[in-house]
């Protein structure tokens, strides 16, 4: 695959496993990219310029904006940081200039980076953190609890309704 959007240009890499396949042992996220995307995700302003890199199909029920829009997030509700924060905050991780959900999305579709792949799986196991702490304060399937934390679930391929 080569890269060229407005935040990445001649990047290069190739796939190694088959697409949705030969995940690490230690990651089972509960949701596909095309799920997440069609549930509504990062105000629907996150893949707008790079949708050539992944398959046409899970762009075809994305909640997708040309701005940030909190509407077209599944809660309803803001429940992203700026870039520049993600940045400051050495959330990025190699080449994936806009995080987490872009290395998913490309991890999906069979490209490993053995080490950054290590840490993303890390940060994505210890986010289910904030599944326990609704558990421990919701209603069992009271999806009005806790939105913004349910939000950020989804962003991060865990299912918010339970």
């Amino acid at each position: 695959m080569i890269v060229h959007d407005k935040m990445q240009q001649d990047y290069i890499y190739d796939y190694s496993e088959p697409i949705g396949q030969n995940f690490s042992p230690d990651f089972q996220p509960e949701l596909t990219p095309q799920e997440m995307l069609s549930m509504g995700i990062f105000e629907g302003h996150y893949m707008t310029d790079c949708q050539h890199e992944f398959p046409q199909h899970w762009f075809q029920n994305a909640k997708l904006s040309d701005k940030p829009d909190i509407k077209c997030n599944c809660f309803h509700i803001k429940s992203r940081q700026s870039l520049q924060i993600w940045q400051q905050k050495g959330w990025i991780i190699g080449p994936d200039v806009r995080g987490w959900f872009q290395w998913y999305c490309r991890y999906y579709m069979g490209r490993r980076l053995h080490n950054i792949d290590a840490i993303q799986i890390r940060r994505w196991k210890a986010f289910k953190r904030h599944k326990a702490q609704i558990l421990n304060n919701c209603l069992p399937f009271d999806t009005t609890c806790r939105l913004k934390q349910r939000q950020a679930l989804l962003q991060w391929a865990y299912n918010p309704f339970f």
